[in-house]
């Protein structure tokens, strides 16, 4: 649970996680275009987020590939769930 606290924690992650919650699969590159992030800083991010157990990756050529992680506990994907929406009613821009 602390690991997904620590990846909860900073901006930039919880835009991308808002970003792959969606269900379908993104390239790091597509997260960089819409985050305005570097690839190697969107990379340590996703890293974050991998190691957390919140997304999967898969490398394609070049890039990588981020999407939701199926089998997150339910628990945690309800943690999630309402950190996303608690920042999308406070009106920050998640993704």
């Amino acid at each position: 649970m602390q690991d997904l606290l620590t990846a909860l924690a900073d901006p930039t992650r919880r835009a991308a996680l808002a970003l792959v919650w969606d269900g379908g699969e993104h390239c790091v590159c597509e997260l960089m275009d819409r985050l305005g992030a570097s690839q190697s800083r969107m990379s340590r991010h996703m890293k974050v987020l991998r190691e957390a157990g919140v997304v999967l990756d898969r490398r394609d050529a070049q890039w990588v590939r981020y999407r939701r992680n199926p089998d997150l506990a339910h628990e945690l994907a309800a943690v999630i769930d309402a950190v996303l929406a608690a920042e999308n009613m406070s009106g920050r821009k998640v993704a």
